[in-house]
């Protein structure tokens, strides 16, 4: 993979010409950055957030997903972000990358308010170049997740599995199936009528990148293949449709095996959270 050249395409596919995350999210491009403001009010997160997998906090997200900023111009336009989103009573995240200029950009972030939260690290693989049949524990099968029926079950799982409730994201990944159901794909692993693992994948129209979100698994079958089964499982979905890359927004948990399976490092990135 040339890293270079992914990077750069993921950061005019993904971040620049962004399209909205959920239903009622609106993109806008605002002389030098590039926000989305949400319907759906919770906590920051959306597209990135600390996890096993790229699991983010709940709620619509809300936030700086690019900016063109120099040491001249940064200052106001972080001000003007701050104005927009707390007139709407909004907590923000920008989503600041390592390659982002100007070099000192986290520190005027911080300086205006921003708390950091856990960087995370920019991962990505073709697809085509992935495993796409990963074996599961005897007893254990995948189910994609199509209706509410499935939903109740990934909430079951991440509410075990992270220990805090997972109403807002019960509510989106609803929308996103009524609204736009081909722009989202999940699958729920089952022990028998138990739901032990699951996870969920937003693929973006117009882009290459399909994004792997939401991964949890269940205490007592944690490390028993269940991360890379349904890693290999939503492979095979987006090469089936056209999807050339798979991105996830790794943890340091998660690093290890998505490298092991063949994804690569082309930045790391910090959320940093405003709250009005």
């Amino acid at each position: 993979m040339d890293t270079e050249a992914v990077r750069a395409l993921f950061d005019r596919q993904m971040r620049r010409e962004a399209p909205a995350d959920g239903p009622g999210a609106v993109i806008e491009r605002v002389g030098a950055v590039v926000r989305q403001t949400a319907a759906m009010v919770g906590g920051p997160g959306g597209p990135g957030g600390p996890g096993p997998a790229g699991e983010e906090m709940d709620g619509g997200w809300n936030g700086v997903l690019w900016s063109d900023l120099d040491e001249h111009s940064a200052d106001a336009v972080i001000a003007e972000q701050i104005r927009h989103f707390t007139s709407l009573g909004l907590e923000f995240e920008w989503k600041l990358y390592s390659h982002d200029a100007p070099h000192d950009l986290a520190r005027r972030l911080t300086a205006a308010g921003f708390t950091p939260e856990p960087p995370e690290t920019l991962m990505i693989a073709e697809a085509a170049g992935l495993p796409a049949d990963v074996a599961v524990p005897d007893g254990v099968r995948l189910v994609a997740v199509t209706d509410a029926a499935g939903v109740e079950l990934m909430a079951e799982v991440h509410e075990r599995a992270f220990g805090t409730d997972r109403s807002h994201t019960r509510e989106r990944l609803l929308a996103q199936l009524a609204a736009a159901p081909g722009s989202v794909a999940a699958a729920v692993a089952m022990a028998g009528d138990v739901p032990v693992s699951a996870a969920r994948m937003e693929l973006p129209t117009g882009t290459q990148f399909a994004g792997l979100w939401g991964g949890g698994t269940v205490p007592g079958w944690r490390g028993r293949g269940l991360y890379r089964a349904l890693v290999a499982f939503r492979t095979r979905l987006a090469a089936e449709r056209g999807y050339r890359y798979l991105q996830v927004d790794a943890s340091s948990q998660s690093r290890p095996i998505l490298r092991r399976l063949g994804f690569e490092e082309l930045s790391t990135t910090t959320p940093y959270v405003h709250t009005p």
